[in-house]
């Protein structure tokens, strides 16, 4: 199976099972794309032959040598292998990783789309205790098997509002880290209301990540963001950030937005938060809501935001060029080394390696099944009760969802959002077919920039050696 597409310039050619990504002429191009679509090979010398008038006979000759030479070393119109063990791989998984502790079960914003009803989740106001915090972290060391490497994120609502505990129970699992041989690697994900002096040197020394909420200008930002009285929040959180990400040096952040119907031209936001806020680390995610929402996004939209997903593209290539790279969390791949072809097949880790953990310690897939009484898998007190719920996730993957077996990107995707598919069909093991449209987008976007930055590197290569000589 191969993806092609053009785009700024490039003719790309994905193999889709071994991952190769290939540049190539219009002739190599329109050879492959008959061969896949099932002409032989004379009959693709044939065609060819009119679709390039001025291509010789060597010139095809080439072509199709170059073709079988891909072929014959596993780069082209290759095989799929994987599909007998993705459901293998992933029934196997018998350790917890993860968790999403939901500290704080409120906000002290007020934004309408959010999916977790302004940190409610549907349900009670409510904070964590240290005790049912301390016993997840206990819960997880449990249940990690030999695993060293363990994650924790501090999630709400806004986990701020319980600092005290995200500090007891940082402090907690590191005095327990050597005697059970394990490393915790903790997130902190905040809209930056609560954010002063002590929590940016806290986070800045125990937090492996931070994520920090802002949609982007102004007034973006402050349509939805807004306090309870109904006040936007950009003038206050923006100098919080800045002061945060200045103080966080070469560590791992990233601004979080969302954008919406109201601002399909997102790439304006993240430019804002590159060239005026001096972010350079960030992530504009779409909106995921009721589809009768004002704020929703709508099958018209999708020109447009295609379009974005392009500009933005070609102008991060324009900001390497000139030195000043930015960061787009959706086009953070890597051809060389990963992600592993477990990841690729078994996708997601929630109700199996990943759990959320509410405020009054019980546990669900992931934080966006929280409060649904149908996912509630047990709590940390107690321990998974649902074991058959545990079964159906770990049957999640990309080959359980016929629509995927079609789509070219599901190598990269590894089946999508369980919680999404849920909302959008009613199935954990449905397709959120937006959603599926925008990640096919950005996934062309993504390795087109990985080409262009290949070639940058090749251009230095070259004035360096011709230099040297």
């Amino acid at each position: 199976m191969i993806h092609q597409y053009k785009m700024n310039g490039y003719n790309i050619v994905l193999d889709i099972y071994s991952a190769s990504v290939h540049v190539t002429d219009d002739l190599a191009y329109d050879a492959i794309k008959l061969l896949d679509e099932g002409k032989s090979e004379d009959e693709a010398r044939a065609l060819l032959k009119t679709m390039h008038p001025l291509a010789s006979e060597e010139d095809i000759d080439d072509t199709f040598s170059d073709i079988r030479e891909l072929k014959d070393n596993g780069k082209l119109f290759t095989e799929d292998v994987y599909e007998k063990a993705a459901g293998y791989l992933k029934k196997q998984t018998t350790v917890v990783k993860a968790l999403c502790l939901l500290v704080a079960h409120t906000c002290n914003l007020n934004c309408s789309y959010c999916f977790a009803s302004q940190g409610k989740f549907k349900g009670d106001e409510g904070l964590m205790s240290f005790e049912t915090a301390k016993r997840a972290i206990d819960f997880l060391v449990e249940n990690s098997g030999k695993r060293r490497n363990l994650e924790v994120d501090f999630f709400g609502g806004e986990p701020l509002v319980n600092f005290e505990v995200c500090k007891k129970t940082v402090e907690y699992a590191r005095s327990i880290e050597k005697q059970h041989n394990k490393n915790f690697r903790f997130t902190l994900t905040t809209n930056g209301v609560n954010v002063t002096d002590e929590v940016i040197e806290w986070a800045n020394k125990e937090c492996y990540n931070v994520v920090l909420s802002l949609d982007g200008r102004k007034e973006v930002n402050d349509r939805f963001r807004v306090n309870l009285a109904g006040k936007g929040s950009y003038d206050r959180i923006v100098p919080n950030f800045q002061k945060f990400v200045k103080a966080r040096g070469d560590k791992n952040y990233y601004m979080r937005g969302t954008f919406s119907h109201f601002n399909t031209d997102f790439t304006n936001d993240i430019f804002h938060m590159a060239d005026d806020l001096g972010f350079t680390e960030l992530s504009m995610e779409p909106v995921v809501t009721d589809p009768s929402s004002p704020s929703a996004l709508t099958e018209e939209d999708l020109p447009v935001l295609y379009e974005q997903y392009e500009l933005l593209a070609k102008d991060m290539i324009r900001r390497e060029k000139d030195g000043k790279p930015i960061t787009f969390y959706h086009y953070m791949i890597d051809l060389e080394h990963g992600p592993c072809i477990y990841k690729r097949v078994s996708g997601c880790g929630s109700g199996t390696e990943y759990m959320a953990v509410t405020a009054w310690g019980d546990l669900y897939p992931c934080h966006q099944f929280v409060n649904d009484p149908e996912y509630k898998l047990g709590n940390v007190f107690d321990g998974v009760d649902r074991q058959d719920l545990v079964s159906v996730f770990k049957e999640c993957n990309v080959y359980s969802r016929p629509e995927c077996r079609k789509c070219w990107a599901r190598m990269y995707c590894a089946g999508g959002c369980s919680a999404n598919a849920l909302h959008a069909t009613g199935d954990i093991k449905g397709v959120y077919e937006y959603g599926c449209k925008l990640f096919r987008k950005r996934m062309e976007c993504a390795l087109m920039l990985k080409i262009a930055e290949a070639e940058m590197m090749q251009e230095q290569k070259n004035g360096e050696e011709t230099e040297s000589v």
